[in-house]
């Protein structure tokens, strides 16, 4: 029997977590998969990827795609998660595991950020140029601050009168405060600050605290939700389990 296990991130904030487990049981119910679906986080929440596997296994699962819920690929695409599921195989030497591609570089994700952007108040209500900060969460992988710019250079060119540029919370360059400084001497009155993060959390609370110190006189900063669930988002993820339905999975790991 085959099993999907989506593994989120995790947030010490429970706001948080709450939204990921709504976001892929959402998932779930509009994937089409007909075997077992099990949710799980690589840390700081509840059920463990030891546990969500483990559910799999119980519910007589041979076969695990494994999908990491993850916006970018970075270490914890790339190393964390894959270390965990190699002691898992040698746990479970009868069960194969195919482990899937993080959401990634997808055009999907650009339509979502642009309608985003449209939809704001702020794009809305004037005929200026706007300066669009898209903020990625961060990472010493220099393929998080390639994929979000190559994400941040197709918004700009598919919504008019803006300037998109990218920033970091953590680990990359430029950070986030550093951004913001830009801004603040740039030429634009008008600065919509973009989350490029699925969920609520600590690093939302921070962006907001960090944006409401700018004592700016002349320029409106606004600060846009997070992405949360989105029926694209949805898709993509089903695209990625149909990968690996056809032998097109990130990688295979065995015991």
């Amino acid at each position: 029997m085959e099993a999907v296990l989506y593994i989120c991130h995790g947030s010490r904030v429970q706001e948080a977590s709450a939204q990921a487990i709504s976001f892929v049981k959402k998932c779930m119910e509009t994937n089409e998969f007909q075997g077992i679906q099990e949710y799980s986080f690589l840390e700081l929440s509840e059920p463990a990827i030891e546990e969500g596997f483990r559910n799999c296994v119980e519910k007589g699962a041979t076969i695990i795609h494994i999908i990491p819920v993850l916006l970018l690929t970075a270490a914890h695409a790339k190393k964390d998660i894959p270390e965990v599921l190699e002691k898992l195989s040698i746990k479970y030497p009868h069960v194969q595991i195919k482990y899937g591609r993080p959401i990634g570089v997808h055009p999907q994700m650009v339509e979502i950020v642009a309608d985003k952007i449209r939809n704001t108040s702020l794009y809305q209500e004037t005929n200026e140029e706007i300066l669009v900060i898209l903020v990625g969460r961060g990472s010493s992988d220099p393929d998080v601050k390639q994929d979000l710019g190559k994400i941040a250079s197709l918004i700009e060119k598919r919504v008019e009168r803006i300037t998109v540029e990218d920033c970091y919370l953590t680990a990359a360059q430029p950070s986030f405060e550093e951004a913001l400084q830009i801004a603040e001497h740039s030429t634009y009155r008008h600065v919509l600050v973009i989350p490029y993060l699925l969920f609520t959390g600590i690093l939302m609370k921070s962006m907001e605290k960090t944006i409401n110190k700018i004592k700016s006189t002349d320029k409106e900063y606004v600060l846009a939700p997070y992405l949360g669930y989105d029926p694209l988002i949805a898709g993509i993820l089903k695209e990625r389990v149909d990968e690996m339905m056809v032998g097109n999975e990130y990688a295979l790991i065995t015991g």
